[in-house]
């Protein structure tokens, strides 16, 4: 917003259209990060999951769960391969006994996914 004169009864009109400049500037910031985050995610899962067959590293994707003029809301996931998540990730009992070990691979890449999303929102708000 521009330094200019504003009468006393106009103050009011001047302050909120500030707060709508910022809104929108913080909105457009917000959004761009969370688009970031989200392929980071996706990216760094695909590189860290376990290599059998490369279908289960290949099937993760990012979709766009919710989005209006405010917020937005994405969701990676892994497209046809969604029952071996959890059982990779956490390891499971073999039916013969004993266990299968865990390969986490989607946790270390959603911590990395929120350090990345905080840090751009804080770098875009402090422009």
């Amino acid at each position: 917003m521009a330094d200019r004169r504003v009468m006393v009864d106009q103050m009011a009109d001047a302050v909120m259209e500030g707060l709508l400049e910022y809104a929108e500037l913080a909105t457009d910031v917000m959004k761009d990060c969370v688009k970031k985050a989200g392929n980071t995610v996706k990216k760094e899962t695909q590189a860290n999951a376990p290599v059998k067959s490369k279908r289960y590293q290949k099937s993760w994707a990012v979709k766009r769960q919710k989005e209006s003029s405010n917020a937005l809301e994405v969701v990676v996931h892994s497209r046809n391969r969604y029952q071996l998540t959890h059982l990779l990730e956490k390891g499971h009992a073999k039916r013969g006994g004993g266990r299968v070990r865990a390969i986490p691979h989607i946790a270390p890449a959603e911590e990395k996914g929120i350090r990345e999303l905080e840090e751009g929102i804080r770098r875009g708000l402090s422009k």
